[in-house]
């Protein structure tokens, strides 16, 4: 690997600012032997009265615990989006750099691209197996490029980019390689926070929206060098992650096991739903899933979504996305949702 410095890619303005130091920075613990009159909150107490540790300490602390994984190399935000937005802010130029992203793939990339003024380069896919064409992305790559963008698991494709393309992309680019890993629970492949320690220029972000089941309280992780989480730490809102945000996230991943155990539910329907696809007249292709939906190709897109969302079931028409051309992306529900989508697909084949 080319060595990387992540001085050479922070901005400048980022590099000198000072970050916002708020009350509960300095004092971290509510204690009872303490009177705190420092952050103009109000003195009653209703459980919510008190702004939430700024660093989520006690969220990390499990996290820590789940995946093996130093605290002070997490960050978190208010989804991933936020989590994606703050790596933007603090590594790209407006109006000079750009990012390179695997096509098709998720869409707010590009959507925060736009935001924040970087020029958006994709890269297609290979059709027969869709996995990346490295030799394309680094034919785009120049001097003001700053971030390769690989969702791993892929959405919506399903497919997980195979350990040795990801390789020899993180080996060849001098910049950072942001991996999203948002359906990684539901891979057999494992994550690759583990590889940071070893590549600097790596950053894996995940959520607790998919296999957790909280998409609710919009959480997002990052797992990163302690030097890029520093950097990150500095531009992040003070208190980005609110109390209950943080309580319900402890509650819940303090009994991972059930978290688990839906998990592997979720990808032994992922079969069954497989299995009853082929029998659907107008399903012309199921493509591999490392996640926890299916996409599949189907005879008319447009025309099916339609049909489907007439009978009161909602999926995701992709048919728009490159590489994608009538095709169909189908969460994977409970036994019973399944079973009513299968059934009314197959009404519509009379």
């Amino acid at each position: 690997m080319a060595t990387f410095n992540i001085n050479n890619i922070i901005r400048p303005n980022v590099k000198a600012m000072k970050a916002y130091s708020s009350a509960r920075d300095e004092f971290k613990d509510i204690n009872d032997g303490f009177v705190f009159l420092d952050a103009n909150e109000n003195p009653f107490n209703n459980g919510l009265n008190r702004y939430p540790d700024p660093l989520q300490r006690n969220v990390k602390s499990i996290l820590r615990e789940n995946k093996n994984f130093p605290a002070n190399q997490i960050l978190l935000g208010n989804g991933s989006d936020e989590v994606l937005d703050l790596i933007f802010r603090a590594f790209c130029e407006p109006n000079q750099d750009n990012v390179i992203a695997i096509s098709p793939s998720y869409g707010m990339y590009s959507v925060l691209s736009n935001l924040n003024a970087v020029e958006y380069r994709k890269s297609l896919l290979n059709e027969d197996d869709f996995q990346p064409n490295i030799e394309d992305i680094f034919s785009k790559v120049d001097e003001n490029t700053k971030m390769i963008f690989l969702c791993s698991p892929n959405n919506p494709t399903g497919e997980i980019i195979k350990r040795d393309s990801i390789l020899e992309i993180v080996n060849r680019f001098n910049g950072l390689v942001i991996i999203d890993e948002a359906y990684i629970d539901f891979a057999t492949e494992p994550s690759w926070i583990q590889e940071i320690k070893n590549y600097p220029n790596v950053i894996v972000t995940q959520t607790l929206s998919k296999a957790v089941g909280l998409a609710g309280i919009r959480l997002g992780i990052l797992y990163a060098s302690q030097e890029i989480v520093a950097v990150l730490n500095k531009i992040k809102p003070p208190y980005n992650i609110n109390q209950l945000t943080q309580l319900k996230a402890i509650e819940i991943l303090s009994d991972y096991d059930k978290v688990v155990t839906a998990t592997n539910t979720i990808i032994q329907q992922k079969k069954v739903l497989e299995n009853a696809l082929t029998e659907v007249s107008f399903v012309e292709k199921i493509y591999p899933s490392d996640a926890n939906f299916i996409l599949i190709k189907v005879d008319n897109a447009n025309e099916r979504y339609d049909q489907l969302v007439e009978k009161g079931i909602v999926i995701r028409n992709r048919n728009n996305d490159n590489l994608c051309k009538n095709c169909l992306r189908i969460t994977v529900g409970t036994e019973e949702e399944n079973g009513k989508l299968i059934e009314m697909m197959k009404k519509l084949e009379a």
